[in-house]
């Protein structure tokens, strides 16, 4: 079955058509490549286009018979989205809005959203499950409560089947070395900490020192983004069996401090990691985790390659080959 997969030049959309191939799926991906990245996709099956427009999108589903949708293609900064927020809900509903429009004109009801731990806002209990209440504070996390939202009235009023997958810290690299984390700018703490090693980056800085953890950095839950993709791989078999719909959260139950993650990167590449400390970013809780305990009842998806150290040796050996 042809499935298509918008976004699928970017980071966890690149990854994430690596593994659907593998599982068998013909795939074919939707991009604009003002961010993804063409290296990225070569050798696979591409239409270039831009998801704003909806005679662009209408085209491809007219053009190919599509089975499924994944949806990767949004804005994903989420200190941008405080200072320009207009961008983000013009772009991440108005791209959003014409996919699903072309799906239900052509009949495809089978859709997969890339969504994020940011539609909790600050936790209210460690680790957060998904009956957690949706409190975003960033207008990025609204515009992700707010598709999801859009999902469930395309449900009842469509039949449309929707898995939404609320990642958590995506981070690491393709383990065969085809792929990698590549933003332009570059706001995540693992790349930015390994391109600083590597001098294609200012000295790293470290967002609060100070919070009630017990080294006074933030403790995140960071995910393989190869175990992210082997989950959409099994949400997609998930849902073409009837088994599954809602939102599903996609973390480790595990938590690293900022310091834990630079002094496992100090172990892996056998470099001191000098860092700037600076103040709290806004929006930021101290502890972010989640229960993965509904993806593996409804997805039999448990992470494999999420230990940190794996993290950062996949990402360590894919930044070093990049010119």
């Amino acid at each position: 079955m042809k499935v298509l997969v918008a976004g699928g030049a970017g980071y966890v959309g690149s990854h994430t058509v690596k593994a659907l191939a593998a599982a068998g799926f013909d795939v074919l991906v939707f991009d604009d490549f003002s961010t993804g990245r063409r290296e990225f996709v070569r050798g696979r099956e591409v239409v270039i286009g831009d998801l704003a427009n909806p005679g662009e999108v209408r085209d491809v589903f007219r053009t190919f018979k599509v089975s499924a949708v994944l949806h990767f293609a949004s804005l994903i900064r989420v200190s941008e989205s405080y200072a320009d927020p207009r961008k983000y809900y013009e772009h991440n509903l108005k791209t959003s809005l014409n996919l699903l429009g072309g799906m239900v004109e052509a009949g495809v009801n089978v859709f997969i959203f890339s969504s994020s731990a940011a539609v909790y806002g600050m936790p209210q209990e460690i680790p957060v499950t998904e009956s957690h209440p949706l409190e975003p504070i960033s207008p990025y996390g609204q515009t992700k409560l707010m598709v999801e939202r859009v999902l469930t009235d395309y449900g009842r009023a469509y039949g449309l089947r929707s898995l939404s997958l609320r990642y958590f810290n995506a981070s690491g690299a393709d383990p065969g070395g085809e792929l990698g984390e590549l933003h332009d700018p570059e706001t995540h703490l693992v790349p930015n900490l390994l391109l600083s090693l590597l001098g294609r980056r200012p000295v790293l800085e470290v967002y609060g020192t100070d919070y009630p953890t017990p080294d006074g950095t933030a403790i995140r839950d960071y995910i393989h983004v190869s175990d992210l993709a082997e989950a959409h791989v099994l949400a997609l078999q998930a849902l073409l069996a009837g088994r599954a719909a809602g939102a599903v959260n996609l973390g480790t139950n595990r938590g690293y401090s900022v310091l834990e993650v630079i002094r496992t990167a100090e172990r892996v590449t056998g470099r001191e990691v000098p860092y700037l400390a600076k103040p709290r970013r806004e929006g930021d809780p101290a502890v972010l985790l989640a229960s993965r305990a509904k993806a593996e009842r409804e997805l039999g998806w448990r992470p494999r390659l999420s230990e940190l150290e794996t993290i950062i040796r996949t990402a360590w050996d894919w930044h070093r080959r990049q010119a």
